[in-house]
């Protein structure tokens, strides 16, 4: 037999076989999963957060003992989601039950935890930064006065004046806050209480790239966040941008309006880092999750079909509806939990 003929023959056996059993000779890649963890229902606190009804979720953060906490914006509240999935009320007030609760917050938009044991709320239509010791459960005000303004640059957080914190973001003793109406992203030292600006001065405007940051304009800042590599990423809502400030304060805008080829960012209000410092994008308004890569510039879409909805495939985030998702959050596993915010609900993305 010749060997051409040989070979025809092994291929004529062997193709049969690879055929019965192509699911486990070609298994292709795990593809990503989304799922509803928590505000899937209508049920009160206490029992299983997947079956609780949330008041308009936002920031989500994690404890080093795998509890994790939602910052309601509605609710004015942050609930705990304890290991066993049992979500119950950690702070401000429960719409659930009939007595009256102290109210704490006003309107809080995010929620950090530190390695501490420290919790940080920004507390927006109060202006203020409150912490929780989260062993003691004492709670304080460590920057704000209450009252709207600008004013304290250079002095302790206490005294100074804010006007609606929105996002924060703990770096290494180091707080970022996002002071909406003062156009200006302003850092506290955690250790000594001294707050500066570090981007925007408070005037409305698209800054030039390689400008100086701190003397710099910003559109309308609605959060900032530090990569692994200390550069300082800022998401403006109407401005509809990305913009850098490298670790020499030099700013720069890398996601411009009218730079998609498929949709601009349209109301972006979130964002966060995966473990490869790509940029997890919020874009609230276009009802989507998306991902920017700082090595290409490339943008792609990770979750959402553009549209305001509600459906859930639990097997396609591209084929799953948002509406109006306005936080986002990777846990150190690596994965996405959505604050999916007009749905009441929190999902979580894995194998993305």
């Amino acid at each position: 037999m010749d060997q051409n003929r040989r070979v025809f023959l092994s291929k004529a056996l062997v193709a049969p076989i690879l055929a019965a059993h192509a699911p486990y000779f070609f298994r292709p890649r795990s593809a990503a999963k989304i799922e509803c963890i928590a505000g899937c229902g209508a049920g009160p606190l206490g029992g299983p957060a997947r079956e609780a009804k949330l008041l308009e979720p936002f920031g989500v953060a994690f404890d080093p003992q795998g509890n994790w906490y939602i910052c309601e914006h509605q609710g004015n509240r942050i609930t705990k989601v304890d290991t066993k999935g049992v979500i119950t009320l950690f702070a401000g007030k429960d719409q659930d039950v009939s007595q009256e609760a102290e109210l704490l917050f006003n309107e809080p938009h995010a929620v950090v935890v530190g390695r501490n044991l420290q919790m940080y709320i920004a507390d927006t239509m109060n202006h203020r930064l409150v912490k929780i010791d989260m062993n003691t459960r004492k709670t304080a005000v460590i920057a704000g006065t209450g009252q709207p303004g600008f004013s304290g640059d250079g002095g302790p957080a206490v005294k100074a004046t804010f006007n609606q914190l929105y996002a924060i973001d703990l770096m290494v003793g180091k707080l970022f806050i996002t002071d909406l109406r003062n156009r200006r992203i302003r850092l506290l030292n955690l250790k000594t209480g001294i707050v500066v600006t570090k981007a925007g001065n408070g005037e409305k405007g698209v800054p030039e790239d390689g400008a100086e940051a701190a003397r710099s304009p910003l559109v309308d800042p609605r959060a900032a966040a530090v990569d692994s590599k200390g550069n300082l990423y800022i998401l403006e809502r109407s401005g509809n941008a990305l913009r850098v400030i490298d670790k020499n304060g030099k700013i720069r805008t890398v996601i411009p309006p009218g730079s998609q080829t498929d949709k601009d960012l349209n109301g972006p209000k979130h964002l966060c880092f995966d473990r490869q410092d790509n940029v997890i994008i919020a874009d609230t308004e276009n009802h989507l999750i998306r991902k920017y890569s700082p090595k290409d510039g490339k943008t792609v879409v990770i979750a959402g079909t553009g549209e305001k909805g509600d459906r859930l495939v639990a097997d396609d985030p591209l084929k799953t509806q948002l509406n109006r998702p306005h936080g986002v959050f990777v846990h150190q596993s690596g994965e996405l939990y959505i604050s999916d915010s007009d749905n009441h609900r929190v999902l979580k993305m894995s194998n993305w």
